[in-house]
């Protein structure tokens, strides 16, 4: 019973961030001229497929989104390519949105449909480096720890399309940005590395973070960073004085959502962020400890209750196991909670599609971790090595969805009965 309720409160937060939703509520209006679509992410077929329906004159486009979540569309190209590491799909995807781009009027429109998974999918090297020197940086930078802003601003320094470039390449066409948020806090501009959104934080703030998580950069990668050259527009910049963005699906909307079903069946619901960083293992052990002061004290919030969290952790690399960022969560949530009653949680990321495996998450609850022993798996050799994958399979607590067509970011929830 609480699994299917825990289900059901993702499910209802994956619903509340679907593009057939979201978009109709918020096109642009029409030009006088063509109506170029273009997009990057998890999410941006699904944004085709919905704008596609919804837009009421001829438009053409390309949009590039990840292997397996490929939506049939009419007059929008769905181009794959690979993620969370570039391949060269992406970089002939990029190489033809620049060139669908250019030589527009002022009476044309980009349509421009943005999700988080933009940033592996749009590869384009700047001068002096390759796909190989891209597909390296974002290698250091998945195994840094970094929070996905300092990811997306490094990014950014080494490419020809982000950072507000591909609407530098659209004038002097308005250009129209729909966007799915993944990043904590929302901040548009840093969704895919915003590709046509200035970013915040310049070049001297990108070698500050890239020394912050010591990241072992390709040596033409480095020579770009420790220079000017290649620098993106800056706001200012008049190619975005005519260019507008929404964000039309969020964590937070989608916790809400989520909350609001909760208490439909009578269960009280506490948001306790929708833009959580940090550790994934070390976040874990904040909402174990929670959970536990609930469970024996009834505070700070009176049971029966959920709480739901959204945002999107880190994992530094530290073993060569399976799993992602909220198995990672998971694996060090079951430790923390071993043996605790009336307590069960489940953590999933919102495409359904956990780091590089085929779960979302899995579930958790306080006899998950003696039930890994019994399996034959020591819990914290499987954390120290990176494997939560591995740990949940052996007890068969996966949380497999498949792709959802969306994706804004992690969701958690912890029922504590």
């Amino acid at each position: 019973m609480d699994r299917s309720l825990l289900e059901t409160l993702f499910h209802e937060a994956v619903a509340q961030a679907q593009p057939a939703l979201a978009v109709e509520r918020h096109l642009p209006e029409p030009p006088r001229g063509r109506t170029i679509v273009i997009g990057a992410g998890k999410a941006s077929a699904q944004m085709a497929r919905a704008f596609e329906k919804a837009w009421p004159g001829p438009l053409s486009g390309l949009v590039v989104t990840r292997y397996g979540y490929a939506e049939p569309c009419e007059r929008i190209e769905i181009v794959e390519a690979a993620h969370p590491v570039p391949d060269a799909a992406g970089a002939e995807a990029a190489r033809r949105l620049m060139q669908l781009v250019s030589g527009l009027t002022a009476d044309d429109l980009v349509v421009a449909l943005i999700s988080g998974g933009g940033s592996s999918l749009l590869p384009a090297p700047a001068a002096g480096l390759t796909l190989a020197d891209e597909q390296d940086i974002n290698r250091a930078l998945l195994a840094s720890g970094a929070p996905i802003g300092v990811m997306n601003l490094i990014r950014s320094q080494f490419s020809t399309i982000k950072g507000g470039r591909l609407a530098a390449a659209c004038a002097p066409a308005r250009v129209a940005t729909l966007v799915v948020s993944d990043v904590p806090g929302d901040d548009p501009a840093l969704v895919a590395s915003g590709p046509t959104l200035p970013l915040t934080g310049g070049r001297a703030e990108a070698r500050r973070l890239a020394g912050l998580y010591r990241l072992d950069l390709p040596a033409p990668a480095a020579q770009l960073l420790s220079g000017e050259g290649n620098l993106p527009p800056d706001a200012a910049d008049p190619v975005f004085a005519r260019n507008s963005v929404v964000t039309i699906a969020s964590a937070a909307l989608s916790l809400e959502a989520a909350a609001g079903y909760a208490r439909s069946q009578g269960v009280e619901a506490a948001i306790l962020s929708d833009a959580i960083e940090g550790e994934a293992r070390d976040v874990a052990r904040v909402h174990a400890a929670l959970a536990r002061e609930i469970v024996q004290r009834n505070r700070p919030f009176t049971r029966p209750v959920v709480l739901l969290s959204g945002g999107e952790t880190t994992v530094t690399l530290r073993g060569n196991g399976r799993g992602g960022r909220n198995g990672e969560f998971l694996l060090s949530l079951a430790i923390a909670l071993d043996g605790l009653p009336n307590v069960s949680a489940l953590a999933g990321d919102t495409d359904g599609i956990d780091g590089s495996e085929d779960n979302a998450g899995a579930h958790v609850d306080g006899t998950t971790a003696s039930r890994m022993r019994q399996a034959g798996i020591d819990p914290q050799a499987a954390l120290a090595n990176n494997d939560a994958y591995s740990a949940f399979a052996s007890i068969g607590d996966l949380f497999v969805t498949g792709p959802t067509g969306t994706n804004v970011n992690d969701f958690r929830a912890i029922l504590i009965r």
